[in-house]
């Protein structure tokens, strides 16, 4: 899956404190990169949280395969797709590219969860629709 193919289309701006002592971008950049791609879709898609009031979401899993090393300056592209919804989880294929080329990919796991009990919540109808626009196959 190229970035063009991606539903969600995001970036980063590089900066150079992201950088490590080889000149590279350091790893742990990686995750939050992803995690910009996840909140565009989770925090501001139609400017409100696909989440209840009375819920949030909470990362259950994530599985990131680094490909290739990014360098600063420049911008991180972020592709991000819907692999799976079930109850209250949501599954997230994501990409990062740099000047087109592929640098990680990663499959994450998120879960609706109630604020108070920390229990699973199941998705409310609305967000099922939402999450439904976002859905490839990768």
């Amino acid at each position: 899956m190229e970035f063009n193919d991606f539903p969600l289309k995001t970036y980063d701006k590089i900066r150079y404190c992201d950088t490590d002592r080889q000149g590279h971008v350091n790893n742990s950049n990686f995750a939050t990169f992803l995690e910009t791609g996840r909140t565009e879709l989770l925090y501001l898609y139609n400017e409100e949280p696909l989440h209840d009031d009375d819920g949030t979401f909470v990362i259950a899993r994530q599985e990131l395969n680094l490909i290739a090393e990014i360098r600063w300056p420049g911008t991180v592209e972020i592709g991000t797709t819907v692999s799976k919804i079930g109850n209250s989880s949501i599954g997230l294929y994501q990409r990062l590219f740099q000047n087109q080329k592929l640098v990680a990919e990663a499959n994450t796991v998120i879960v609706h969860v109630d604020i108070e009990s920390k229990k699973s919540k199941v998705l409310s109808d609305k967000s099922r629709e939402i999450l439904n626009r976002f859905v490839r196959e990768n």
